[in-house]
């Protein structure tokens, strides 16, 4: 899938970003490894949190287009969505299971709650590969969100050995070129790990080998994914990563 780098915060489209100088830059913050971790303890989401993130993108998108009424007052949420992480939400055609938008944040740059909302409506309305999403058309759609953990490096030797496919997401960067591939890349494409590491290098506008080269930064990270069996219908966990 192609990837295009969106705006600010971080936001970027597809099943990853990628970036080369000629693109948006993709901003992060300092010190450390370069990302920002979330305050406190990375806990597990249960199932009732990802059916509820997975209500909120389409409750988001839905009031945006003017197809449900304005909530009254301000909704009240669990200490999980309260903290700042890394979120990607993503629109399929149903039942062709056809990307139809796709943007996130890769860093934990806003509260879980906030990040949900900005990236489905941005992902139905601003993803420039595909025309806005109507009202009409967000019938036959089903969303799917993914809870990122913050990026944990790998060094040289660590790689590709510390790359698990189904369970890891990618993060190449080097200079200003920058890509990253979310964990359910590599099994759709029928990747190994070398080949996992290759295709991100290759997202951020690099050689495919690059991920050998000790000057190229790469990290891993997990995701929680949780996604619409039918349009406005059950939610599932796809993908518990870690369990994989």
């Amino acid at each position: 899938m192609q990837i295009f780098l969106l705006s600010r915060r971080s936001i970027a489209s597809g099943n990853g970003i990628g970036s080369a100088p000629t693109v948006a830059r993709y901003k992060r913050s300092r010190p450390g490894n370069g990302y920002a971790a979330p305050p406190g303890p990375v806990g597990v989401f249960s199932s009732e949190d990802g059916a509820r993130a997975v209500r909120l993108a389409r409750e988001a998108v839905a009031r945006a287009l003017g197809a449900a009424a304005p909530r009254e007052g301000p909704e009240e949420f669990p200490s999980a969505f309260r903290e700042r992480r890394g979120v990607f939400v993503t629109w399929y055609s149903h039942p062709e299971r056809s990307l139809r938008g796709c943007i996130g944040y890769p860093q934990p740059v806003l509260p879980l709650a906030q990040g949900v909302r900005e990236a489905a409506i941005s992902a139905a309305l601003d993803d420039p590969r595909f025309p806005p999403v109507t009202a009409r058309e967000l019938a036959s759609l089903v969303v799917e969100v993914s809870l990122l953990s913050p990026f944990e490096p790998l060094g040289p030797r660590d790689r590709p050995g510390a790359v698990k496919v189904g369970r890891d997401g990618l993060v190449v960067e080097t200079g200003e070129f920058r890509g990253l591939l979310l964990p359910q890349v590599a099994p759709e494409q029928g990747w190994d790990n070398e080949e996992f590491l290759a295709g991100t290098c290759e997202k951020a506008g690099l050689a495919p080998g690059a991920w050998r080269s000790p000057k190229v930064n790469v990290f891993r990270f997990e995701a929680e994914i949780f996604r619409e069996l039918s349009p406005g219908g059950e939610v599932v966990r796809a993908s518990r990563v870690s369990e994989r």
